[in-house]
């Protein structure tokens, strides 16, 4: 297979490229190009991620970059491929998967892959035209950006562009295609793949790679008998539970998590039919496709183990043992729910070595989630409203959330009298870097689609200023962090984009 990079007559944007990915063999990809996108136009850039690259003010507002970036021209030193996995969606095997869509350019020096999605139909697009829509691609780059300033783990977005070329879905809407950046896009699925295809070269040689380049620790610790792929699984299950933990925690809805949607790095990926709660219901089905509820938000950390139980049996040939397997999954269990607890303990402002044991914090927390979830409470919005009320203001605020005004001053008596024995800035200070302001809602991402359809990017450039950093107040941009519309409730997000 050529794997030549281009001639240095194609365009340079001042990056330097490597693909390690690509040393892995044909085995694992297939050696494509960006098919171009018609008269292609900025919809939304990062500038933070931007400076992370090394990419040049100057280039991120070039016309050379927008064709680039589109897929209309090569970059130098680019090795572009589209790689394979299978997995298990909505917990039935699919069989070979693949990226459908995404392209992957190469990693730069700052150790970032780049990928472009829906840059056209590759062999494993299962007779789609691997194309991605304008409404589906703000979505993603917004949200993997909003999730980067919550300080969640994520794959990101440098930009979107779009273009007027028509694309087929449940009607006829624009295509688009949004460049994202991850350390790597390898998946639970890959492992998947060559496990069920029964190829342990190329499954080692995955294992070995991954290893090498991201968890070198597994070599050298000890825990299961110098076993690297045990303590690989492990990691792996750990880095997956802190993630998970911080969805649950900041009220994020994947709403698609199959194993080809878990990334090995525990980063979320593969923005699809996500949700952030509007009012608080544990059950809650973000994704109009999840037809039994497979993915409710309650039923996520759940979701996230059986997942690492499939990776785990991937990775079975590699481990050797089955009980070997089961204790590098062990940890889940208590990393998990102690990494929660931690972050609900900061929702609320409660900083170690001040007063009560955690088993009587632990019991305010339950309690404040059964009250939330009876009178739906805005879960952002109670939050940030008990940030502020924990510096002695706004407490009628928060009691104006509730439908059942007895049982919530109650629980604020025993929250205010908990609190007396922290000091007060330091509760506020912790609560207000822990609960944001902003999150990106559906119907906020609704509008600035509606808006970019008509040609005003206003509202994407709006967001993501607002959403880079969530935490802040952000003064005259209050519209933004507050109630949803009526109408928000009846927004269906669904897998297809």
């Amino acid at each position: 297979m050529n794997m030549a990079t281009h001639s240095p007559s194609n365009l340079d944007v001042g990056l330097t490229w490597r693909n390690s990915f690509a040393q892995l063999g044909g085995d694992f990809y297939t050696c494509l190009s960006p098919q171009p996108l018609p008269a292609p136009y900025w919809v939304g850039r990062s500038r933070s991620l931007a400076s992370e690259l090394g990419l040049h003010e100057s280039w991120l507002a070039s016309a050379e970059l927008l064709e680039a970036v589109s897929g209309n021209r090569p970059i130098a030193g680019t090795q572009a491929l589209a790689s394979v996995y299978s997995g298990h969606q909505f917990g039935m095997w699919a069989g070979q998967l693949g990226d459908g869509r995404a392209i992957l350019l190469g990693e730069t020096s700052s150790g970032l892959e780049v990928q472009l999605k829906g840059a056209g139909r590759t062999p494993y697009s299962r007779m789609g035209d691997g194309r991605a829509v304008l409404r589906s691609s703000i979505r993603e780059f917004l949200c993997s950006e909003a999730m980067q300033g919550l300080g969640i783990p994520t794959s990101r977005a440098l930009c979107v562009t779009g273009s007027d070329a028509p694309i087929r879905r449940e009607t006829i809407e624009t295509a688009a295609v949004v460049t994202r950046t991850a350390p790597s896009f390898v998946r639970f699925g890959h492992f998947e793949h060559f496990s069920h295809r029964e190829q342990p070269v190329q499954l080692k040689a995955l294992a070995d790679y991954v290893i090498d380049r991201f968890y070198p620790e597994c070599r050298t610790g000890d825990k299961f008998a110098g076993n690297p792929y045990a303590a690989l699984l492990e990691a792996v299950n750990e880095r997956t539970a802190e993630m998970v933990a911080q969805w649950q925690a900041v009220g994020f809805c994947h709403g698609v998590m199959n194993t080809d949607n878990m990334s090995i790095l525990g980063l979320t990926i593969d923005y699809g039919p996500f949700q952030f709660l509007d009012a608080f219901n544990p059950g809650h089905i973000c994704n109009h496709s999840d037809e039994q509820g497979r993915y409710a938000f309650n039923k996520q950390p759940n979701i996230a183990y059986w997942n690492l139980f499939c990776l785990g049996q991937a990775l079975l040939p590699l481990i050797g043992e089955q009980e070997l397997a089961i204790a590098a999954l062990e940890s889940y269990k208590s990393v998990f729910p102690a990494a929660l607890e931690k972050l609900m303990r900061a929702k609320l402002g409660l900083v170690d070595g001040y007063g009560d044991t955690a088993a009587d914090d632990r019991v305010l927390i339950e309690d404040i989630l059964k009250l939330l979830a009876k009178d739906r409470v805005d879960y952002t919005i109670f939050w940030r409203r008990l940030s502020h009320s924990s510096s002695g203001t706004n407490t009628q605020s928060v009691r104006d959330l509730f439908l059942d005004r007895t049982a919530a001053d109650a629980w604020l008596l025993r929250y205010s009298e908990r609190l007396a024995h922290i000091p007060r800035g330091l509760a506020a200070d912790l609560m207000l870097k822990t609960n944001p302001k902003f999150v990106l809602r559906n119907h906020l991402g609704e509008q600035a689609i509606k808006a970019a359809k008509l040609k005003d990017f206003s509202q994407v450039d709006t967001l993501l200023t607002l959403l880079e950093s969530p935490f802040d107040e952000h003064p005259g941009f209050d519209e933004f962090a507050d109630f949803p519309p009526d109408w928000a409730a009846s927004i269906e997000i669904s897998c297809s984009s």
